[in-house]
């Protein structure tokens, strides 16, 4: 049995080899195209629901997982370890922590003598999913559930995300930002790179190409990368592995990376960004 189980959802963009190796349980995130429901990550492909996000004329629309997919994982997951730790975005993103938490106080019923932990994170999307291999890896090495919790709070508290938008569209089809500011963004094919750390998401920078993006984030990661410590780095994208190439080489090429990866955008991520997204969540390892 291993000292913790680790579970969380589609949002985390976690790589599938990497879910498989460190036997980490995923709760998928619905999406309604059409009127038929699709489980992220089960039911469809990045590759299939981009094509469908930009084929449909009715707007795709997500919602909280249920408390009944979290328990079914919390029961998987009990079957590794008596301590379950469950990672989730932050609660003002959306309900899945809140879905999380209800599905333990069903699991105190049912699973008896099983500890569940949900961990509200401060990042979302390949930041959560840093946060969670953390603490899959500890886990992995024997570290005690409380030490596996720690790390996961070390990594929390530093990782870094950032992403540029190809297009403002499909945030303005969710309400997310208005109108306006999609045909602005039209007009002068601004890409613009937002940050979602410590649970607060906002605008940084404006660029006028994706070449600029990929050079203002690859500074970002650069300013993380000078106390000269490896770098965890998860590059994500959205139906655009071309550039997410160039961003992880460019990195790769200059810093020591202990870890990184390429990613796609999970289609429940992708519904509010579009297509075109590209981006990095990282941080760097501490001096002993």
């Amino acid at each position: 049995m291993k000292t913790a189980a680790i579970v969380t959802d589609t949002t985390a963009c976690v790589p599938a080899p990497k879910v498989a190796e460190y036997g980490i349980e995923l709760v998928p995130v619905p999406l309604l195209v059409n009127g038929k429901m699709y489980r992220d990550g089960l039911d469809i492909t990045p590759e299939q629901f981009y094509t469908l996000l930009r084929e449909t004329k009715k707007p795709i629309t997500t919602s909280a997982s249920s408390p009944e997919p979290y328990l079914e994982a919390f029961q998987r997951a009990s079957q590794q370890s008596e301590n379950i730790i469950c990672f989730t975005e932050p609660a003002k993103f959306s309900a899945m922590f809140n879905s999380a938490t209800v599905a333990k106080q069903t699991a105190a019923t049912v699973m008896p003598g099983v500890h569940i932990e949900i961990i509200e994170g401060t990042t979302a999307a390949a930041g959560q999913g840093l946060v969670v291999l953390a603490a899959a890896r500890a886990a992995a090495a024997g570290k005690t559930a409380e030490e596996v919790k720690t790390i996961a709070a070390n990594v929390d508290s530093k990782v870094s995300l950032y992403a540029a938008l190809d297009t403002l569209q499909y945030l303005a089809k969710s309400g997310r930002v208005p109108q306006a500011a999609a045909m602005v963004n039209s007009i002068l094919s601004i890409k613009p790179i937002f940050t979602l750390n410590h649970a607060d998401a906002h605008t940084i920078a404006l660029p006028r190409t994706m070449k600029s993006a990929l050079d203002r984030i690859y500074n970002l990661v650069a300013d993380t990368a000078k106390g000269g410590m490896p770098l965890h780095v998860a590059v994500m994208h959205a139906n655009a592995m071309d550039n997410a190439v160039i961003l992880r080489d460019r990195i790769t090429a200059q810093f020591k990376c202990r870890e990184i990866y390429i990613t796609e955008f999970t289609p429940v991520m992708g519904v509010h960004t579009g297509p075109g997204l590209v981006g990095a969540a990282f941080y760097a390892e501490d001096r002993d």
